[in-house]
């Protein structure tokens, strides 16, 4: 690690997260059209973005810079592949067996499963000697999150925590990062066994989106524990929620997977085949 990446995690403990993540969701909520043109314009130079693969590639045309993080993509843009899929746009940061029930953030550094999925040791124990994947969502990614294989909702979990930056810098040296942060860890039944999709916030995420519930909500605001008793079923590929700006998607898998995808740190697409059982 470089004395400038140590510099940036270490900086980030005594920031009031949250109070700057709200900030910032005002801004990328703002309808004015001068700011939110003017930001999503600069971003879009900033970061590269490809607008081409948009349902809307006008950038003028977004009501607020919020939808425009969160644009739709055309309807072909992501054929879907076969086995499990890659759940988002990102970098595959980490991938492998739960050994021990510990899932590995980056070198040298590992955390629980009990602990990211919010402390329950029976949940946890479903998924001993499992699998897992880590997804990380870059700014000029497509920031919606689908299915890798076709699942019915059980539980969703808030788990409160604080929201440091999720690149590879701040988890390379903050212990414990995704099972340290804000998050939604969402539970489905699914043909392979119970699968955990956790939604991880990051600093300036200012809500996470789910399709169950409709609307956008800060993380703050869910319920500590939300069990279904209607079923919610989603198929393989269908969107189950967005991030209101970056972050990570970790996903568990009760079973081993053999994963089929290019070294670690490679770029994978949403749809993309991970692997199968």
């Amino acid at each position: 690690m470089t004395l400038s990446q140590k510099a940036f995690s270490l900086l980030q403990y005594p920031l009031p997260h949250h109070a700057i993540s709200r900030l910032t969701g005002q801004f990328a909520q703002c309808d004015n059209p001068w700011v939110k043109n003017t930001l999503i314009k600069a971003f879009i130079k900033r970061f590269n973005v490809d607008m081409s693969q948009a349902l809307e590639p006008d950038p003028t045309a977004y009501a607020t810079f919020n939808d425009f993080f969160t644009r739709a993509l055309k309807a072909d843009a992501r054929p879907l592949g076969d086995g499990i899929l890659s759940p988002a746009d990102g970098t595959l940061s980490q991938y492998g067996r739960l050994q021990a029930g510990q899932l590995v953030q980056a070198k040298g550094h590992t955390y629980s499963a009990q602990t990211l999925l919010g402390g329950d040791t029976a949940l946890a124990e479903e998924f001993l000697g499992g699998s897992f994947a880590t997804v990380y969502l870059s700014p000029r990614d497509y920031h919606r999150v689908h299915m890798p294989v076709t699942g019915t909702l059980r539980e969703m979990i808030y788990v409160p925590g604080r929201l440091f930056s999720v690149n590879q810098a701040t988890a390379n040296y903050v212990p414990g990062l995704f099972a340290r942060n804000e998050r939604l860890v969402c539970i489905f039944d699914t043909a392979y066994g119970p699968m955990a999709m956790v939604l991880v916030g990051a600093m300036i995420v200012a809500a996470i989106e789910t399709v169950w519930s409709g609307q956008v909500t800060p993380l703050a605001g869910c319920p500590q524990r939300t069990q279904f008793s209607q079923p919610i079923t989603l198929e393989k590929g269908a969107e189950m929620g967005r991030f209101k700006l970056g972050s990570t998607v970790v996903m568990c898998f009760a079973k081993p997977l053999n994963f089929a995808v290019n070294p670690l740190g490679s770029m994978v697409q949403m749809g993309q085949a991970l692997g199968d059982y």
